[in-house]
């Protein structure tokens, strides 16, 4: 990837992208040999702490790691309520190959975008946020708002800022006319998608590993629609999350049946970002090579990504991947450093597609589900147009 200026997608700023070769040395990739994913590790079952109805009450708020015990090692948690025990996450430390992390991060650094619409995830609304001063937010309900244009009170309701995008497959949205199809934002950085597969592949495995039962379920169900399918995974689609500290909240649209799978990239240095399940006080410090194989339809979050004064002196030294415009308002963008997640997962209304729709959407795009886009200058102008369009309004639909 050589060294090149561009316009920023999204800033509409001017950007210097760094060769790989300048970025990898400030990837937090382990200095310690990988390790190989573990059956047998220390078993921990734990009790609900706050009742249904005490942690419903708090969805859409952030938490802080008081009281909450945070496994920074390979462990298994169970939870035990009204009699039932059921798998809450199995968490493993340093479990992806390096060139893996490598090839991940080349491939996916830069596919998060900018979104809306991410729900209690993103937390109360920030009035006094550069976002919101911009636009005047009324109607103001916990995570969610209207906002005042051309003199005009919005249509939708909204939440803050926060980089987060879908890549992979989506479920038809007819109020769009859209079918089933790769995301607008896969079809923008397809090669890096096609590119990156193999690190998705390596978290598949991770998965199957520590839970093959739900692993299996997920697997046959995906399997049923091959053609919306990521390669022979049990995913159909990944949410890409960048310096995005994430509010309670339950995930939405996946399969139920399956399990959540997340794992970090890391860029520069940085504190917090542990994903907790506050209701069992108990949290997770993901970083760089770890494996966490989640329930997301319990309630969970994050802790602050923080920098101390020693990491913020580090990160002062290393190249800058992004523009960073504060006054977009968007959350995280004012970071140095740059964490992103993947949730790995099956939409659970894939099962439902059909493909002679999409086949024809993809004509009409003049997209190939296996080579990406046909190019002349006049289909280029047609598409880019068109893609902006699209990617607009999947950014107002995403879970």
């Amino acid at each position: 990837m050589a060294r090149t200026t561009r316009k920023n997608h999204h800033e509409g700023k001017e950007k210097t992208v760094k060769n790989i070769e300048e970025m990898l040395p400030h990837v937090q990739i382990p200095k310690e040999s990988t390790q190989p994913v573990r059956d047998k590790v220390t078993t921990i079952t734990v009790t609900p702490k706050m009742t249904n109805d005490e942690i419903k009450a708090r969805e859409g708020t952030y938490f802080t790691d008081k009281d909450i015990k945070i496994y920074d090692e390979d462990v298994d948690i169970y939870s035990e309520e009204d009699g039932k025990k059921r798998l809450l996450a199995k968490f493993r430390k340093n479990v992806i190959p390096k060139p893996l992390l490598e090839l991940g991060w080349e491939a996916f650094y830069k596919t998060s975008a900018p979104s809306r619409n991410r729900g209690a995830a993103a937390g109360p609304i920030d009035t006094k946020s550069e976002y919101w001063k911009k636009r005047k937010p009324t109607e103001i309900t916990k995570w969610s708002a209207r906002y005042m244009q051309n003199g005009k009170k919005s249509l939708m309701r909204v939440n803050n800022n926060v980089f987060s995008s879908v890549l992979g497959y989506f479920e038809q949205t007819p109020f769009m006319g859209l079918p089933c199809r790769l995301t607008s934002y896969t079809q923008k950085y397809f090669s890096q998608f096609r590119q990156g597969i193999p690190f998705l592949e390596e978290i598949d495995k991770c998965f199957k590993k520590l839970v093959p039962e739900n692993h299996k379920l997920q697997y046959d169900q995906a399997k049923k629609q091959p053609n919306f399918q990521i390669a022979d995974t049990a995913f159909s689609s990944i949410t890409l999350n960048r310096n995005f500290r994430t509010a309670l909240h339950k995930d939405a649209g996946d399969f139920k049946d399956g399990f959540g799978n997340l794992t970090v990239l890391e860029y520069g240095q940085y504190s917090g970002g542990c994903t907790m399940f506050p209701r069992f006080q108990v949290g997770f410090n993901v970083r760089t090579g770890d494996f966490l194989a989640m329930d997301v339809h319990e309630w969970h979050c994050n802790t602050e990504l923080e920098e101390t004064s020693q990491q913020k002196e580090i990160n002062k030294k290393i190249p800058k991947l992004f523009s960073n415009d504060v006054t977009t308002g968007t959350m995280g963008q004012d970071r140095p450093f740059t964490r992103i997640s993947f949730v790995c997962y099956l939409r659970e209304k894939m099962v439902d597609c059909k493909y002679a729709p999409t086949k024809e959407y993809y004509k009409r795009i003049h997209f190939h589900p296996t080579k990406g886009f046909a190019h002349t200058r006049k289909k280029d102008k047609q598409n880019k147009q068109n893609k902006q369009k699209e990617e607009k309004e999947e950014k107002e639909q995403e879970e």
